[in-house]
């Protein structure tokens, strides 16, 4: 997949610029330079398809079943159950080509609120893409919903953890374009946790693990794409790092 540089003569240089001090700053933290506190799990993403017109990604519009890695984790990060802008990685595994990234923060779920990640206290709500995506001329959203009908996340990674021992956290996964409704197309199930050591490994490409229909964009991809190299490079890990192998919930 191709990333569009920033429009300028020394894009090169910027971007190396970008990814060293991302590696630097990776280095002295020791570890991740964005969202290091989390908690890793198995999980399973059932598809069900898209509603309606279809999204232009076959993944979203067909249904499926992909064996899954979750990862929650807080940004800062802050203690315990105090506010931060909480984030949840996705990873879809394909047998057969490239795993599907798809990573999102706490956002609102209104389309005004879908650009700005918003610092929340629980793990059950609203997570979005923050930039959007492009699947030919469309311009679309992602999204994980909170499913009512579930067990509750809490509050801290510590009640997430507490969820998945004695029950099957669901959430819900969705699309939109820039000012529809959300339009439901599948269902993530939390299961067993990964190791510390296994979460450690784990590391994310939302920018280039994607389906081959679908695209980041704008700026922020750039920016996103090189801070992430940066991060990767500092802990020793590459864009296909971890993941389960365990057997789906």
């Amino acid at each position: 997949m191709t990333v569009t540089p920033p429009p300028s003569r020394s894009a090169g240089r910027v971007a190396t610029a970008v990814e060293r001090a991302s590696s630097a700053l990776g280095r002295l933290r020791r570890g991740r330079l964005l969202h290091p506190a989390g908690r890793s799990f198995v999980g399973e993403t059932v598809i069900w398809g898209t509603p309606g017109p279809p999204s232009g990604v076959a993944l979203l519009d067909q249904p499926g079943r992909y064996r899954t890695t979750v990862r929650l984790s807080k940004g800062t990060p802050t203690p315990g159950s105090w506010p931060d802008v909480l984030g949840l990685a996705l990873r879809l595994h394909h047998d057969d080509g490239r795993p599907f990234d798809l990573l999102v923060s706490s956002s609102g779920a209104a389309p005004g609120l879908r650009n700005l990640p918003l610092p929340r206290r629980r793990f059950t709500g609203t997570y979005s893409t923050i930039t959007c995506y492009r699947a030919g001329r469309r311009r679309l959203w992602l999204a994980v919903l909170a499913d009512p009908d579930s067990v509750d996340l809490g509050r801290s990674l510590a009640t997430a953890v507490a969820a998945t021992r004695t029950d099957t956290p669901r959430l819900v996964l969705a699309v939109a374009s820039a000012v529809g409704p959300w339009r439901l197309v599948g269902q993530v199930s939390l299961g067993a946790q990964l190791s510390a050591e296994e979460d450690a490994a784990l590391a994310f490409d939302p920018v280039r693990n994607l389906p081959p229909e679908l695209r980041v964009a704008g700026p922020l991809a750039w920016l996103r794409d090189q801070t992430y190299r940066g991060s990767r490079r500092a802990r020793g890990a590459t864009a296909q790092s971890g993941g389960s192998t365990a057997t789906t919930v």
